[in-house]
C-alpha cells in the first residue's frame, strides 16, 4: 500500500505567462469590437473571437499539468495525458534546496525539460526545490508549497 506523505496538483491556466497573453488577446479583441465603426460582421468576429478566448482561459484552470507526490522514498511527477510518469528515488538525492525558479518573472509551463544540466518541471509561482543526485544532475521542481516539500524531502534523505 503507498504511504502519500505529499501531494500537490498544478494547473495549466494558473500559469502567469499564458494567462497574461490571453488576457491582451481578450481585451484587445473585446476592444476592437466596441471601437469599431462599421457594422459589418468583421465587427462580431472580434467579440466572438474574444469571448472564445476568455472560455479557453477558464477551461485551462480545469487541467492538470503536473501532478507531485512523495510517496514511501520516490518523488513521483506525473503530467499530461501523454507525458511520461517521472519517478526520482529519493534515496540518491544528496542536496535540496528552496530556490528561486527563474529571474523572469514570466515563466512558461514545462514538465521534464532537460537543459543546461537541470531537468524543469514547473507551472507558476517564483519557487522550487533543487534536488542534486549522486550523479550531479539537477532536478527543479516548481511548488507552491515549497517549504513543506523540501521539508518532507530532507526527512526522507537523512532516513
Amino acid at each position: 500500500m503507498k504511504d502519500i506523505q505529499f501531494q500537490e496538483k498544478q494547473y495549466l491556466g494558473n500559469n502567469k505567462f499564458n494567462l497574461f497573453i490571453r488576457l491582451i488577446i481578450t481585451i484587445a479583441c473585446i476592444g476592437s469590437y466596441y471601437s469599431s465603426d462599421t457594422s459589418d460582421d468583421t465587427a462580431g468576429l472580434f467579440l466572438i473571437i474574444g469571448i472564445s478566448v476568455l472560455v479557453v482561459s477558464v477551461i485551462l484552470f480545469l487541467i492538470l499539468h503536473i501532478k507531485t507526490e512523495v510517496v514511501d522514498d520516490n518523488l513521483i511527477l506525473d503530467g499530461f495525458w501523454t507525458t511520461r510518469k517521472v519517478k526520482i528515488d529519493l534515496n540518491n538525492i544528496v542536496k535540496t534546496e528552496v530556490v528561486k525558479y527563474s529571474k523572469i518573472l514570466f515563466n512558461r509551463p514545462v514538465y521534464n525539460l532537460h537543459i543546461r544540466g537541470r531537468v524543469k518541471f514547473f507551472t507558476h509561482g517564483n519557487w522550487a526545490v533543487e534536488l542534486t543526485d549522486k550523479e550531479g544532475l539537477n532536478y527543479r521542481v516548481g511548488s507552491q508549497r515549497v517549504e513543506e516539500l523540501n521539508k518532507i524531502i530532507k526527512e526522507k534523505i537523512v532516513l
